[in-house]
Parts: C-alpha cells; structure tokens; sequence
C-alpha cells in the first residue's frame, strides 16, 4: 500500500512540530479566533460540542465531531475529516503540536494538503512567538 494510504481513512496527510510553548499557551492560541482562522479557515467559529456546524469564509462548511479542551479537536471539513492535537513534552514547557486530514481524494492532493499544512505550521509557530 503506498505511503499514506489507509484502509480506514483513504488518503491521510499528518504534520507535526514541537513548539517551545506549554500546552495552555497553544491550545488557547488554536482553539481561539485567530488560531481557528488559520488551520481551519478564515470566518469559522467552532462550538465546542459534538454536532455543532461551522463555515468558513471560502463556504467550507463542516462540523464539529470531537473537542476536548488542551487535548484536541476534530471536525469534518467538506468530505474530510481534519484533527489538531496537543501533546505536552515531558518537561512541561513544550508542546507538540499535530495536524492531520484524513479521506483525501488523492496522492496528489495528499502532497497539496501537506504543503498547506506545513505551511499552516509555519503560521501558527510564528504567532505564537509574536505573543
């Protein structure tokens, strides 16, 4: 099976960087406004309930199918599924930090989404140490 195919969730695209921050500090960043515009797209506000819908700006619209604070959300985003998560390093001062989109179309757009969430990585360590 070639790499980043599944059985279970299609096509799949992780990244993940260990950020110099602690678990709060990242999760209050991801979980708000300015972290939710970024991973998930500008002009959608999550409710952190199972079930709840959201809409991007771009008309991505989804819902909402796990959130547990400091910990990680889950949510459809058009026919995929997307996940952040946090795990705190053993020292308590770092915090890595995971994206990961699951029943993607294709090798190709697999390759695309992991631009984009490299990119998106990019962002969200920049704002945090702008902070």
């Amino acid at each position: 099976m070639p790499t980043g195919l599944t059985r279970d969730a299609g096509w799949q695209i992780g990244v993940s960087r260990t950020l110099p921050h602690p678990v709060d500090a990242v999760w209050e960043f991801v979980s708000g406004p300015d972290g939710v515009a970024l991973w998930l797209g500008s002009g959608a506000v999550l409710t952190p309930e199972r079930g709840a819908p959201y809409r991007t700006a771009d008309g991505v619209t989804g819902e909402v199918r796990g959130y547990r604070p400091a910990d990680r959300i889950r949510v459809t985003h058009g026919t995929t599924t997307v996940q952040i998560a946090l795990s705190p390093a053993a020292d308590g001062a770092r915090t890595t930090l995971r994206l990961h989109q699951e029943h993607l179309a294709s090798a190709e757009e697999r390759e695309r989404r992991r631009a984009h969430w490299q990119h998106v990585m990019e962002q969200v360590a920049a704002a945090l140490e702008r902070r």
